[in-house]
């Protein structure tokens, strides 16, 4: 993943080497750089030719001379695959965390190719807003070249695509132009590179072997950018080299010095890598010099840190237990006048409750007289908290019933024993009585 710095502290940070390799169509172009924060250095180009039709261990050897002269040979390659052996996307993941994002791609994997079933490589670069550069190869290719490079003895670290290496290497240290721009540069073959960025689209490369006004033509519609915009050649928006050898032409061919960016600060500006991990040499540890100093001083910082805030909780603890200690007693006193606030309150409640039975004892002997009118009569009247026995004779009793319920007094009334004697009824009836507070 890209660090979250700055450009300008990135730059502080660029601090290594790279081989990078363009695999052409007749032969391998090799560039060497060597990067500082204060400067970049091309320290040699190699073009080894017909490197598919002669025997791998001759070029080979010619590769492991050409390093071991510039004080390389440790160094593991960024090899640039051919365009036609990858696919590329770009996918946009808004809302995604960087840690997800892999996962993210993976799930999409099988929709991004038309291999179907075949085994494939791919690796992703990322972008900004969410958006991520993928490349995808069949693992028969790559397995192919690692093959080749392998019985070279040439050590390989990565493999990756252009438009990868090409935006890995803008950002290493290259201002960045936020209105997007347009470069070209011309291959070994006589195609037209083409690489881009815009609002639009983060991200546009392809070759076009027609001409550079089709060529420009065409990308700056993809990129929505204005039909005037100017294309800028590619070694233009690269990093500008301090050093650079006279047979290092970019203006013929940038492709190798990109990649060779891309490979020298892997953890700064990272490109795709397609390379399985069994595959990947790289022995390289001066880039891991400015991480081990930062690191360090990281580790020191943090512990000064955590020792001033111990000491400074220490002292914080120590003020809150003895502002606790000199408030306790007003505390304990404020939690006993509590407690003696919530009994006498109990109390008074309790009172109020004896006090309003034998109110509302008489108010519902009182209801009972109005209900039970003559000719009616009770016989007696037993009056508990929740209810009422009430015993009598009346000529017709059911109707009691009924008035007991309509009075806000009583409910769920119901006769007991309903007996005729004479031409009265004599009757025994429950009622509950209702909670009037």
């Amino acid at each position: 993943m890209t660090l979250p710095i700055s450009k300008d502290f990135r730059k502080l940070l660029a601090f290594g080497s790279g081989v990078g390799i363009e695999i052409g169509a007749a032969e391998l172009e090799v560039a060497v750089v060597r990067v500082r924060p204060t400067q970049i250095q091309v320290s040699g180009r190699l073009t080894v030719p017909a490197y598919a039709t002669r025997p791998a261990a001759e070029w080979g050897a010619e590769y492991g001379r050409f390093l071991r002269k510039l004080g390389a040979s440790h160094l593991g390659a960024t090899v640039l695959l051919p365009r036609r052996d990858v696919i590329v996307r770009l996918l946009a993941f808004p809302g995604v965390a960087k840690g997800d994002m892999e996962s993210a791609i993976r799930l999409q994997l099988d929709t991004l190719h038309p291999y179907g079933e075949e085994d494939v490589c791919w690796g992703w670069s990322p972008l900004t807003h969410g958006q991520v550069l993928v490349g995808i190869a069949r693992r028969e290719t790559v397995d192919r070249y690692a093959q080749l490079f392998n019985e070279a003895g040439v050590a390989i670290s990565s493999f990756t695509f252009s438009a990868a290496a090409i935006h890995a290497a803008i950002a290493l240290n290259s201002a960045e132009t936020a209105d997007g721009f347009l470069a070209l540069s011309q291959t070994g073959s006589g195609a037209v590179e083409v690489y881009g960025e815009s609002p639009a689209r983060r991200v546009f490369s392809a070759q076009f072997e027609s001409s550079s006004g089709r060529a420009t033509a065409l990308a700056l519609a993809e990129l929505r950018l204005a039909p005037e915009t100017e294309p800028r050649a590619l070694e233009e928006v690269l990093p500008k080299p301090a050093l650079n050898p006279v047979e290092n032409d970019l203006s013929r061919n940038a492709l190798p010095y990109a990649t060779a960016l891309a490979g020298a600060c892997p953890r700064l500006v990272p490109a795709a890598n397609l390379l399985p991990v069994e595959y990947r040499r790289s022995v390289s540890r001066a880039m891991f010099i400015p991480t081990a100093a930062l690191a360090a001083c990281l580790l020191l910082i943090a512990s000064a840190m955590a020792a001033y805030h111990t000491i400074a909780d220490r002292r914080y603890l120590a003020q809150i237990n003895a502002e606790i200690a000199q408030l306790e007693p007003q505390a304990r006193h404020a939690a006993a006048l509590d407690r003696q606030i919530q009994d006498m309150r109990s109390r008074s409640r309790l009172l109020d409750q004896f006090r309003g039975q034998t109110h509302g004892d008489l108010d519902a002997l009182n209801e009972l007289t109005r209900l039970v009118s003559p000719p009616a009569w009770t016989n007696s009247i037993d009056l508990t908290r929740d209810a009422a026995h009430i015993s009598g004779e009346a000529p017709q009793a059911a109707p009691l019933i009924k008035l007991l319920d309509s009075s806000p007094f009583f409910d769920n009334s119901a006769f007991v024993v309903v007996t005729r004697s004479g031409s009265n009824e004599q009757f025994q009836i429950r009622t509950d009585r209702e909670n009037r507070k």
